[in-house]
């Protein structure tokens, strides 16, 4: 008798939705995926899923904005055995937490009047800051390839590895020419997390930082780099903090 496939569970809180799509671009490993897991619940894959299920794991994307957010998510947990952060605003609150010494609910008031009181909003908060969290993959979106490796770690019962060095070295491996240090860019290479590939500065794009900060980053010596190339601090830390706020937490599962 074949053994019982683990059943999974893919949910989304407040996002754009892009890291379940790249899940979903995963085309033809899909196929394979499915004759090693039970996908029991994935509303963007098919509305009528498993909503009551235990999850040996759940892949949960997007921020808690909202008090439907906050239950959603801890439904999840309850079901799930294993939860994975999947993308960054997931992993440390992404671009809704760019700035959290705003309060929330005065900015609502100025932009919507008296009719957002309506509105069901939090403050935003990273998926760790209200469940436990058992490992988190960071990007925005996803790298695909990490998910599938994340998926074989856990079919094997290891935790999934993520690289512990920033992107210039991975921009260095594809022998790029370094838009920092030769053209003044503002790229945050040095201090986000590796696992792209180095796909932006490969085409001259500087790195924007959306996959989070490596492992050790340091903001103290990179801002003195960037402002000796004419930026200044306040431009500096507004770019760096675009995708969560400074200091961030590191992704969990990070390779030692």
């Amino acid at each position: 008798m074949p053994a019982t496939k683990p059943t999974v569970g893919i949910f989304g809180l407040t996002c754009c939705a892009g890291c379940q799509l790249s899940i979903l671009n995963c085309e033809d490993e899909l196929l394979a995926l499915a004759d090693v897991i039970d996908i029991r619940d994935f509303l963007m894959a098919a509305s009528d899923g498993d909503a009551f299920s235990t999850l040996d794991v759940a892949f949960v994307e997007g921020t808690v904005l909202t008090h439907e957010d906050e239950e959603r998510l801890q439904r999840v947990r309850r079901r799930a055995r294993t939860l994975v952060a999947v993308g960054t605003c997931a992993v440390q609150g992404g671009v809704p937490a760019m700035a959290p010494e705003l309060d929330w609910h005065e900015g609502i008031r100025d932009v919507y009047g008296p009719e957002g009181a309506q509105f069901d909003a939090l403050p935003p908060r990273a998926v760790h800051e209200c469940v436990e969290v058992d490992f988190g993959l960071p990007g925005c979106p996803i790298e695909k390839h990490e998910f599938l490796l994340a998926v074989a770690d856990l079919l094997n019962g290891n935790p999934p590895q993520l690289p512990a060095y920033p992107v210039c070295t991975e921009c260095k491996m594809r022998e790029c020419d370094c838009l920092l240090t030769d053209r003044g860019a503002l790229c945050h290479g040095p201090v986000t997390r590796a696992g792209c590939h180095a796909r932006c500065p490969s085409y001259g794009i500087p790195c924007i930082g959306c996959r989070g900060p490596a492992p050790d980053a340091n903001y103290e010596a990179a801002t003195e780099i960037y402002v000796s190339k004419g930026w200044m601090p306040g431009e500096v830390e507004v770019r760096l903090r675009t995708f969560g706020p400074l200091p961030v937490p590191a992704a969990v599962g990070e390779d030692a």
